[in-house]
């Protein structure tokens, strides 16, 4: 796939709230207040996530490391792909942005009006709600990104061509 976006439909790109990204999933950032007290007072644990679904068909949890290029912007979202049986989380290591491009679980996007487009401020990641439609991990600064994903024996990855492409662009 190009990744320059040449024409297609606009995306507008929001910031990621957990309020906006609900239809989706789950917005991962650290809590201004509250967790506990761990290892003597030398650290504080905040309990952020209890509900990953990796499970379905057999699955087992796997944790994996992505080294993701800062990908070139306006880019052109031409294909999506879910993970049906499990949850997928995205988590940066150090202060990456990226930008997720989604849509509604169920059936295939068939057209950019049904893709939602939201930019993180570096320390927030996301978890994919099973079956979310998702745009492959869009860097807007390279580095290393914490994947959390169902594993199993059969891949769990549909892909679907959108009829046209839409344009995302980012400004920092």
């Amino acid at each position: 796939m190009n990744e320059q976006a040449s024409g297609g439909t606009a995306l507008r790109v929001a910031p990621l709230t957990p309020q906006a990204f609900a239809p989706f999933g789950t917005v991962i950032e650290a809590p201004a207040a509250g967790g506990r007290d761990i290892n003597g007072g030398n650290a504080r644990r905040f309990d952020l996530l209890d509900n990953l679904q990796l499970d379905a068909a057999g699955g087992r949890p796997m944790l994996a490391l992505f080294r993701a290029a800062a990908r070139s912007f306006p880019h052109a979202v031409a294909e999506m792909e879910r993970h049906a049986l499990g949850s997928q989380t995205f988590v940066p290591l150090g202060e990456r942005r990226f930008v997720i491009v989604v849509a509604r679980a169920g059936e295939a996007p068939a057209s950019a009006g049904e893709l939602a487009a939201f930019v993180t401020d570096g320390r927030q990641g996301v978890v994919l709600a099973p079956g979310t439609w998702h745009h492959a991990l869009l860097a807007v600064d390279a580095g290393d990104f914490v994947v959390i994903e169902r594993a199993a024996g059969a891949v769990d990855c549909d892909l679907c061509a959108l009829p046209a492409p839409a344009a995302v662009d980012w400004k920092s």
